[in-house]
């Protein structure tokens, strides 16, 4: 099975790593540590020394309660970044859920676009379709202002899977080819903690709906609550939490700590080759 993103195809007979790269001032898990170009580029240059497979970058924080940017500001942020990233040897995708950014990104070399919306803004779809690159659908309830007032499912697995498997149809009727998609549960984004802890124990279900399933737990909330440290404090909590994503079916972990992740991740490799 392969994640065709770019001029990339990706293997995904091992678990992959999506390091992530905020440009943010605003970000829950670093508290704005990126928000340079400079700063940017050098954390993203050391994610890929830590051996990220992907690189996973934003202008606009999706974290509960943020506003939304301006697409001037966003692109202000992320083009510069992407640009100085697209020769490191891995694919560089671009989390933006605005379509114009989108072009731009793909324009500049971005090889896969996450959108926290799963491409249901106007011309989204349009915008990725006759490119190659890769795709990451992801479900949210509500928007990152709202989203965590109080969500709510009658059965919160069944919902986001029949959600992704809609998105899914309709990326396809528009010409992303399943070997493109992405699938991702959305940990965090209008779930509490027992909706997203009872989706990490069903997560194998989402392979169902085929291309490859991301799991985005590092350094979130529900973390927090469960261990009660902050974000910078979390690096075992979400180690752990991508071993079980792995374990229960992920293809590819979106993370803050790459190294601590690889590491876990090769003695689970090791391990899994021996049985």
């Amino acid at each position: 099975m392969f994640l065709q993103c770019g001029r990339f195809r990706l293997s995904l007979e091992r678990p992959l790593v999506m390091g992530v790269v905020n440009v943010t001032p605003d970000s829950f898990s670093d508290g704005g540590l990126y928000a340079d170009t400079l700063r940017a580029v050098a954390h993203a240059r050391r994610l890929v020394e830590e051996g990220a497979d992907i690189l996973d970058i934003g202008g606009e924080s999706t974290r509960p309660g943020a506003a939304p940017v301006a697409l001037e500001e966003e692109r202000r942020r992320v083009l510069p970044v992407l640009e100085a990233m697209v020769s490191s040897g891995v694919p560089v995708s671009v989390d933006t859920r605005k379509p114009q950014l989108m072009r731009e990104a793909i324009g500049a070399g971005a090889a896969m676009i996450n959108d926290v919306t799963a491409l249901s803004g106007p011309a989204a779809l349009d915008a990725v379709a006759p490119a190659p690159v890769a795709v990451c659908l992801m479900h949210m309830q509500g928007d990152p202002g709202t989203m965590q007032l109080n969500p709510s499912y009658q059965d919160v697995v069944a919902e986001v899977s029949e959600f992704l498997s809609g998105r899914v149809a309709l990326a396809e009727r528009a010409g992303i080819a399943r070997d493109r998609i992405v699938v991702d549960p959305g940990f965090g984004f209008g779930k509490t903690v027992e909706h997203n802890l009872e989706l990490l124990r069903s997560l194998g279900e989402f392979r169902s709906l085929g291309g490859a399933l991301l799991a985005g737990l590092s350094r979130k909330a529900m973390l927090g609550k469960l261990t009660g440290r902050e974000p910078p404090e979390r690096v075992h909590a979400s180690v752990a939490a991508a071993l079980l994503a792995v374990q229960n079916g992920a293809h590819i972990v979106r993370v803050h700590d790459v190294a601590a992740t690889r590491d876990a991740l090769a003695v689970w490799n090791a391990v899994k080759r021996q049985n």
